[in-house]
């Protein structure tokens, strides 16, 4: 018992100091730490419970192996065991830097293979029921209506929508100019329900608002002058979702998704839609074909030589 007392210390400085490198040198939230932290927790468990002598610096793959297959029996999800792959990568890469260790043991473990998960989606009637449902007789409604269709009609994330500024609209060119993951920039065309709005809510509403020090540039503004948040977006739709009764999982992604499915099935080239989208790779735009059965089926009816009609003689 003493050992295993002993080997639960060594264990926990470790941990203690990677806590501390992942808040002050890797800047990571309180949120993303505590999942880190509670993941390597559970392998340190582990790792006594089956041997209690073994520490940090004898750790092998032959042990993570044993782990892995552990948690799969015990049925913890592909996306669970990713995570607390993760995690433990972090950790010993941490051991690496302190000089705790001089061999990762953790390199040649693969993650398991996720499934792709369609998007959850919209239908046409579905946005034009959560639009209609706005309240514009209020000044918030006569922003929010601008903010929906701004995020539906051209497919943002909601942090590029919150940071979308004046200077960066181009609607005589019928494009905005959008900042993505990673300071990327990229143009994406915008239509007339959008513009449309955008400039009601600018003549009605912002125009009239006391713009606080800095905040300027930015298009949407709440009523202090102040550019919205993430969760201000978030609690909008939540509270439209509400009205509407619409009995879906609803968030301000699901417009985005929403967006690039309709686009593909109304016929969208999918280059065009990834340039849009701002996606790094088009396999991540692939995903939207699969949530329209006919889309595939369509396009080899059409285009496939094997698949045309037999001309007849």
């Amino acid at each position: 018992m003493r050992i295993f007392g002993l080997r639960n210390m060594i264990w926990q400085s470790y941990i203690k100091g990677f806590e501390s490198f992942l808040k002050l040198e890797k800047s990571l939230s309180a949120n993303s730490v505590e999942a880190y932290i509670r993941d390597i927790n559970k392998f340190a468990q582990y790792c006594q419970i089956e041997s209690p002598d073994l520490s940090p610096e004898k750790v092998t793959i032959s042990d993570l192996k044993d782990f892995l297959n552990w948690i799969n029996k015990i049925g913890l999800s592909a996306k669970s065991q990713s995570r607390l792959i993760s995690g433990i990568r972090a950790f010993f890469g941490y051991l690496i830097l302190e000089d705790v260790i001089r061999i990762n043991p953790t390199q040649l473990i693969e993650s398991p293979k996720l499934e792709k998960r369609l998007p959850d989606t919209l239908s046409v009637s579905d946005i034009e029921r959560l639009i209609s449902h706005i309240d514009l007789s209020s000044p918030e409604g006569i922003r929010n209506k601008a903010i929906l269709e701004t995020l539906y009609g051209c497919g943002l994330r909601v942090s590029e929508l919150i940071n979308l500024r004046i200077s960066n609209l181009f609607f005589k060119d019928e494009f905005v100019k959008i900042t993505g993951k990673g300071d990327k920039e990229r143009l994406v065309p915008i239509g007339s329900n959008a513009k449309s709005c955008i400039r009601t809510y600018f003549d009605h509403v912002r125009n009239h608002i006391d713009i606080k020090k800095g905040n300027s540039d930015f298009v949407f503004l709440n009523k202090h002058g102040s550019k919205l948040t993430r969760v201000m977006i978030f609690l909008i739709i939540k509270d439209l979702v509400r009205k509407t009764g619409l009995r879906k999982r609803i968030s301000p992604h699901t417009l985005r998704h929403s967006f690039a499915t309709h686009m593909i099935e109304g016929g969208a080239d999918l280059r065009a839609v990834q340039e849009m989208l701002g996606h790094e790779s088009i396999t991540t735009t692939e995903i939207y074909t699969h949530l329209d059965r006919n889309y595939l089926r369509n396009a080899i009816l059409k285009f496939h030589p094997r698949t045309k009609p037999t001309p007849k003689t």
